[in-house]
């Protein structure tokens, strides 16, 4: 009998562990109850009961496991070390908030048994603000036209994966891993398939996303799968050399011949100051993500240092 794991990372959703652990329970009992199951969530270091609600849904029932993380490792971490401790046929990876809608498993599972080795749910519209989901569209369309590697527009991660995919996350030697850049660099090597959906909203709690997350997830993809960036750096100190070559030359030949009794005083120059200095400050910012990036993988910090276990030993 295949087995499905289902990987669930959370970070302080006291609320929604338990309905999430019944909901996905029932699905599998129900709609799958010819495969095997093992649910397991992965715990960012809640501080908010989450743990004591996780505690007592394992002893509950021996299919669902946990992993208590040291300290929160962040979005991405969490979640792909999780993946590479599930022992499934398949797994699917879905948020404990209830926005990756649980009744689409089966259909992860049907496109699976059709030959597909990674099944990849894209959102088409959200129930949640409209700006910020605006705003995400302009982001996956940017890195798309700047990326090498053609990125998957409004995919979170959520949807299913064969243990053959897992398999090569597990060799994969990378500190900061991207999920969605993997799956979107070597999805169609293994037959990827696109379900549409619409993105609900959170069914209990406050989302954990601020502009500080939103924007470590962005400067993650730059510096990982573009070049564009510093390219455009280069390209750009070059055109406002020139500019500025070209601006200092006219203004030196009116002064010189005292054009219409010519009188700028220092204004060319201080403007060409601040725009330059704008200029340098912004790509030297630019230039400082891609070395953090570059810094953080030569350290080679683990993905993740766990506190505890629960149930593994079941095996």
């Amino acid at each position: 009998m295949k087995k499905i794991s289902v990987m669930i990372p959370c970070f302080n959703e006291v609320e929604n562990v338990e309905p999430i652990s019944e909901a996905v329970v029932n699905m599998l009992e129900t709609e799958l109850s010819n495969y095997e199951y093992e649910i397991l969530f992965i715990d960012n270091c809640s501080t908010d009961g989450t743990r004591d609600k996780l505690e007592k849904i394992c002893s509950q029932n021996k299919k669902i496991k946990a992993i208590f993380n040291v300290t929160n490792f962040g979005q991405f971490n969490s979640p792909f070390y999780g993946l590479c401790q599930t022992t499934g046929d398949c797994t699917i990876s879905m948020c404990c908030d209830f926005q990756d809608p649980v009744e689409l498993v089966p259909r992860f599972v049907a496109e699976w048994e059709k030959g597909h080795k990674i099944v990849s749910a894209i959102k088409t519209s959200s129930r949640e603000n409209p700006v910020i989901y605006f705003l995400r569209s302009v982001y996956y369309k940017m890195i798309k036209s700047m990326s090498a590697t053609q990125m998957i527009e409004h995919f979170t991660g959520f949807g299913l994966y064969d243990k053959t995919f897992i398999n090569i996350l597990k060799e994969l030697d990378d500190p900061i891993p991207f999920l969605r850049g993997i799956v979107a660099e070597y999805g169609h090597g293994f037959n990827r398939k696109e379900i549409e959906y619409e993105q609900p909203q959170r069914r209990a709690g406050k989302t954990h996303n601020n502009f500080y997350s939103l924007y470590d997830a962005a400067m993650l993809s730059i510096t990982s799968y573009t070049k564009v960036g510093l390219r455009l750096a280069t390209l750009l100190g070059f055109i406002s050399s020139g500019l500025s070559l070209l601006v200092a030359l006219i203004y030196l030949v009116m002064k010189l011949v005292n054009w219409n009794g010519f009188q700028a005083g220092n204004a060319p120059m201080i403007l060409g100051i601040y725009v330059i200095g704008s200029l340098q400050l912004f790509f030297i910012g630019l230039l400082g993500e891609y070395i953090l990036n570059i810094n953080t993988r030569v350290i080679k910090r683990p993905l993740v240092v766990e506190e505890k276990r629960i149930n593994f030993d079941e095996e």
